[in-house]
């Protein structure tokens, strides 16, 4: 390389640098900030939380299903609640019933 290239080289470089290393800061930084800000969702806490939202949703059907069979499932003791989440938290095309659906169809049959 010649004297008058490596001068151009030298000059450009020193023109763009700052710019490289914000970038470079921005790249680290970036992710770091809004994971601490809270502003992301990872993808377990996304799964867990459309989960949750799932058994909630099938608890709530259960509870309406147990309801046409026992009008005043508060009346009842907790293993009767138990017995009756279960048979009713069995989903259509399901053979067997989720846990945590029974366990929330019985909480809300307690209320």
């Amino acid at each position: 390389m010649s004297a008058t290239t490596m001068q151009t080289a030298t000059t450009r470089w020193q023109t763009i640098k700052p710019k490289v290393v914000y970038l470079v800061i921005g790249l680290v930084a970036g992710p770091l900030i809004t994971s601490v800000a809270g502003l992301q969702v990872l993808s377990g806490t996304a799964r867990d939380r459309a989960h949750a939202g799932i058994v909630e949703s099938q608890a709530v059907i259960c509870a309406a299903r147990a309801r046409t069979e026992v009008a005043d499932t508060s009346k009842l003791e907790w293993t009767a609640r138990t017995d009756l989440a279960k048979k009713w938290a069995v989903m259509p095309g399901a053979t067997t019933a989720d846990p945590e659906v029974a366990s929330t169809c019985a909480g809300k049959l307690a209320s």
